[in-house]
């Protein structure tokens, strides 16, 4: 199996060649030097089981960063440039059974080109397709959008750093749950719901609420909160139809702004600040240029101001949906996994995936965060109602 992971990951990398390369950093415009510097790949042993490790990891989901690409931890802003855009690693259990990780350079690529890559790895992996064979993005975004200098227009905004160890845990959302959490924010609107919410946009709501009364609690007092929702914008941009597949990081994170004494608690008003701020970025791209203007103004007048991203006094938290994405049917050949973990280094955030007709959720917090966060009504209800 080892030797056809390897030889199936060869074949892949020929057909997305970027992931092999590396940044040039004499190059101003970040661009990607492809001369074949290839991945960095790892191959690791274990001393236990996977049943064994999946019994901990059910006690304490965090063990799963164990086995994330040993590479990626000695990675910092002082070397960023001349790392690696693709890391991967290994493991093999002592029964047989392996962790496969994947860390990935967001700059170079998004999660849409990042899933897209681990499925077909997979497949090709499972199925011995041949070089040839292989077609699966394409490679038309410097055709659409021209390289420029953009060092004059992003501001440069110091962001705090996270000085707290991240912990994590799992949630999973079955569809009566979810059913009845739909009714119960449409019922308590009484009417300000005009619209059917979606699963993404309750679930996001419920969880960005219980982070604020969490700060809320740990501040004493009632803060401004900053949600970063990235959104892939393949599947928003009709003017765009050549796009739906193309390599490369077509994302834009869309701000959502909690202000204390402007936005109401209930649930329904998180979820109508949500959809507005999706539809405001969305309707501000309707050319190229105003793609570029839009990404350029959401991290200048947002991420990265001093009044939100850059200020100590705003709770800043992330949400990304990957409902969607086929990310549990993935089968290198050994079946589909028995554990799914997502991660960012030093981020405070939500990852939602489908499992099946459920909805997964992996918290992403601070300690001190988490555990006030776990004892949030909501977040009590959901887990009640899973166990």
């Amino acid at each position: 199996m080892d030797e056809q992971l390897e030889q199936s990951l060869s074949k892949v990398l020929t057909h997305v060649y970027p992931e092999a390369g590396r940044y040039d950093d004499k190059d101003e415009y970040c661009s990607i030097l492809c001369v074949d510097q290839g991945v960095s790949y790892t191959k690791a042993k274990t001393n236990c089981t996977l049943d064994n490790f999946l019994d901990k990891a059910r006690n304490d989901f965090g063990h799963a960063t164990l086995f994330s690409p040993h590479v990626n931890k000695n990675i910092d802003k002082t070397n960023f440039m001349v790392s690696p855009i693709v890391m991967a690693q290994v493991t093999k259990f002592e029964c047989g059974g392996l962790a496969i990780s994947i860390s990935t350079s967001h700059p170079a690529m998004d999660g849409f080109s990042v899933f897209q890559f681990i499925f077909e790895w997979e497949k090709v992996c499972r199925m011995g397709t041949s070089v040839d064979k292989i077609n699966f993005l394409s490679f038309n975004m410097g055709d659409i959008f021209p390289t420029r200098d953009i060092s004059e227009i992003f501001k440069s905004t110091p962001i705090p750093v996270i000085q707290q160890d991240i912990v994590v845990k799992k949630i999973v959302i079955r569809e009566p749950v979810m059913s009845r959490l739909r009714k119960k924010c449409i019922d308590e609107s009484d009417g300000a719901l005009i619209f059917q919410p979606s699963r993404v946009e309750i679930i996001t709501a419920l969880l960005w609420r219980a982070f604020i009364r969490a700060t809320t609690i740990i501040n004493g007092y009632l803060r401004p909160s900053l949600l970063d929702f990235p959104m892939n914008m393949c599947s928003k941009i009709t003017f765009l139809p050549q796009v739906k597949n193309s390599f490369g990081n077509f994302m834009i994170g869309v701000p959502v702004k909690f202000i204390p004494g402007e936005t109401k608690m209930e649930l329904h008003h998180f979820i109508i600040l949500i959809r507005n701020a999706v539809h405001k970025i969305v309707a501000s791209c309707k050319k190229t240029d105003e793609i570029v203007s839009t990404l350029v103004n959401s991290y200048n007048e947002s991420f990265r101001s001093p009044e939100w991203g850059g200020n100590d006094e705003v709770d800043k938290v992330m949400c990304t949906s990957i409902c969607k994405f086929p990310v549990h049917d993935s089968d290198f050949g050994l079946g589909k996994p028995n554990l799914m973990f997502f991660g960012m280094k030093d981020t405070q955030m939500f990852w939602l995936h489908d499992i099946g007709p459920e909805i997964g959720v992996q918290v992403d917090l601070k300690e001190s965060c988490m555990q006030l966060f776990d004892l949030d009504d909501d977040i009590k209800d959901l887990i009640f109602n899973y166990t």
